[in-house]
């Protein structure tokens, strides 16, 4: 009989071995090569170097590439109690050109490191930081991520090695995305300059339905506070987060505008005077505005009972006003910066006031 494998002759399952291998070895240099031309999270991305799409639906992927850019010499920088400041108006109430960089629920650790990086690669003319609870909450130090994906990477000086490191079956699909949005068959996730309206229309507003997700919110948080085990963080905890405001402000040259925020959420939200919860919350006003004066910065409160605040129809949810306040609160900081004072009709109160600095506006590259 005569062998069917004959001496020297590789087996059958060796050569399928080395096809499969040289197939699978082509096609990841295949995919490295398509998403390094691509360059979904803009690597590339820098003065002269215009930024691709933001196609990704994680703002944590998608905005390094805007902070480098050098686009934008002024910026936004909270969560999606900040996301509704539209850079348009921005620019016209204090010139310059904005971007804005509010992820959604991101912790003070996230914001800090994408403040830092911007102000690695800009000489602002204005910053906005957004503060909510959690940047004095005593653990913020700890709880630095979300569930969300947060790739530290993008938010280092790029090497070389990121080019393959950015190689995964979700960037492989922003790539793709990216390449739709460029024949034209795809629209963008968020404009060049990070801002999106992600509230519903206006013309769908329901009132009654807003109302119902505001109590709703109020039953839960009444009953959380009747648990047997609740605890109110006191007013003298530490606010570790803090010091990276206070390092921020400090990072931003001395010429620059420095607007330093307490958003308006429902009152429903806001401790009630004489709880533990208020004492906490004036706590951590307190120290911010320390914190603002010592570093040359305007701080204006919205985190307080007023016509905003107490109106239920200002609201989608507890948490985020309508398009109208986003507007109100620009001007609110516009009027602010320029006079110094409280709102005559109590929408804000002004905690620390720093005059205008002389800044020169530099002329900035069109973003494509």
């Amino acid at each position: 009989m005569t062998s069917a494998n004959p001496a020297g002759s590789p087996p059958e399952w060796r050569r399928f071995v080395l096809l499969f291998l040289s197939v699978m070895a082509l096609a990841g240099l295949a995919c490295i090569g398509l998403i390094a031309a691509l360059d979904p999270y803009g690597l590339r991305a820098g003065p002269g170097r215009a930024q691709g799409p933001l196609m990704d639906g994680n703002q944590r992927f998608m905005y390094p590439q805007v902070a480098r850019s050098g686009a934008y010499d002024a910026a936004v920088f909270g969560t999606s109690t900040l996301r509704l400041l539209d850079p348009a108006d921005l620019g016209r109430a204090f010139g310059g050109r904005f971007a804005n960089l509010s992820m959604n629920a991101a912790t003070p650790y996230e914001q800090s490191e994408l403040a830092r990086l911007y102000l690695r690669h800009e000489r602002p003319t204005t910053l906005v930081f957004g503060i909510d609870p959690t940047w004095c909450e005593p653990d913020a130090d700890e709880r630095r991520l979300t569930f969300r994906a947060f790739p530290a990477w993008l938010y280092q000086p790029v090497t070389l090695w990121d080019a393959v490191r950015q190689v995964n079956w979700q960037s492989l699909g922003t790539a793709a995305e990216g390449a739709l949005y460029r024949l034209g068959l795809a629209r963008a996730r968020l404009a060049a300059n990070g801002y999106a309206v992600f509230t519903p229309p206006e013309g769908l507003y329901d009132a009654a339905r807003a109302r119902a997700h505001l109590r709703a919110a109020q039953a839960i948080h009444a009953a959380a506070e009747a648990e047997p085990g609740y605890r109110p963080t006191p007013a003298a905890a530490p606010m570790p987060a803090l010091g990276w405001l206070d390092a921020l402000l400090a990072q931003a040259p001395s010429e620059t505008r420095k607007l330093v925020v307490f958003p308006p959420v429902h009152v429903s939200q806001q401790g009630v005077p004489g709880s533990p919860e208020a004492a906490r919350e004036a706590a951590c006003k307190a120290q911010v505005t320390r914190i603002g004066a010592g570093r040359g910065a305007t701080v204006v409160d919205f985190r307080i009972p007023s016509p905003i605040t107490t109106q239920d129809t200002n609201y989608w949810d507890p948490l985020h006003y309508r398009l109208p306040v986003a507007a109100r609160i620009v001007a609110g900081l516009k009027a602010a910066q320029a006079s110094g004072r409280d709102d005559p009709e109590g929408a804000y109160r002004v905690l620390a006031h720093a005059p205008e600095a002389r800044t020169e506006t530099r002329r900035l590259p069109e973003s494509r």
